[in-house]
């Protein structure tokens, strides 16, 4: 681990324990647990990227800070002191890029966390309602990335048994809400086809089944709904497999245009009968990815995509076709 995500993980650790203290000193200081939490949990994540490299971490557009962390700032006109990061989410994006899929928290359950962290900042305003919600965010992400660093010490501290009271109350909390979200999707399916004789309704279930979920999904397959049975979709990130010269899938969404039912990638694994942990698309890279080479370095290691051109450097065409939405 290089100086800078040792630096990261050491602050990390320091606001993550501010942030129980202030947790654990009732509701006046809950503000100050929220924004403890959410600093903590970005250091948390660059400190991943840094120990990749230090350039992973860095605002993209701005050249003087990409000197500082390549090396070379003796080029750069202004001091390291000055260097621009990204913030919060973009630092949740690329690492939940880089592992797969594996991130037990969505993008959507983040965005909290960044308006809490950014209102208590900016405003004094938090919502107090989603406090608990907010703090065990921060957990949970916390305990997939800390396995991923080399342990400089005991991250949580005299604060591991409130950690695990706080996620096992999150478990049962989530574990409540998903049956909530099945008894209610069943309750639109019924509304919605009980009427139909059953050729009418297969031929009308087939027919929806083919609308897909709005947003970005890179890749989708179809399943069974585990609320109403009907043909969903169970999308999420692909890789090729290090094993077999085949197309993995790391499920991180299921959507189903019959009842509406939308589980994230928690409530994926609450299920009484999961959904796999990796879907094998039974196909070939060559044929999956039109411009696959079986080479090319993304975040400093094998991708299926070839977008680097060597000399030339990125290949945006290939970048936008990437990552544009379906």
């Amino acid at each position: 681990m290089n100086k800078d995500a040792q630096r990261l993980w050491y602050s990390s650790q320091k606001w993550m324990a501010a942030a129980f203290t202030a947790f654990s000193d009732g509701p006046v200081l809950k503000d100050m647990a929220v924004h403890h939490a959410g600093v903590a949990a970005e250091h948390l994540l660059k400190a991943y990227l840094a120990g990749l490299h230090p350039a992973l971490i860095v605002e993209g557009k701005d050249f003087n800070s990409l000197l500082h962390a390549t090396g070379h700032g003796a080029h750069a006109s202004a001091p390291r002191s000055q260097t621009r990061t990204i913030g919060l989410v973009e630092a949740y994006v690329r690492v939940a890029g880089i592992l797969k899929g594996s991130m037990p928290v969505s993008r959507q359950e983040l965005l909290p966390l960044a308006e809490a962290r950014n209102g208590v900042a900016h405003a004094a305003l938090h919502d107090s309602a989603q406090v608990n919600a907010v703090f065990t965010t921060c957990l949970r992400m916390a305990d997939r990335i800390l396995p991923e660093l080399l342990p400089l010490g005991d991250y949580w501290g005299r604060y591991q048994g409130l950690h695990d009271k706080l996620l096992d109350a999150r478990v049962v909390e989530a574990r409540v809400q998903l049956e909530g979200r099945l008894a209610r999707a069943r309750q639109i399916f019924s509304e919605r086809y009980a009427h139909f004789g059953e050729e009418d309704r297969g031929l009308v279930l087939a027919a929806v089944a083919n609308v897909s979920s709005p947003g970005y999904i890179e890749h989708d397959e179809p399943a069974d709904c585990p609320a109403c049975s009907s043909r969903g979709w169970l999308g999420g990130e692909t890789f090729v497999s290090g094993k077999a010269d085949t197309v993995l899938m790391n499920p991180v969404v299921f959507d189903c245009p019959a009842c509406d039912l939308h589980l994230d990638v928690e409530e994926l694994g609450m299920l009484k009968e999961p959904f796999p942990e990796e879907v094998d698309l039974e196909v070939s890279p060559a044929a999956f990815y039109p411009e696959y080479t079986g080479t090319g370095p993304l975040y400093g290691g094998e991708h299926p995509y070839s977008l680097f051109t060597g000399d030339e450097g990125w290949d945006e065409n290939l970048v936008l076709d990437r990552y544009r939405p379906r």
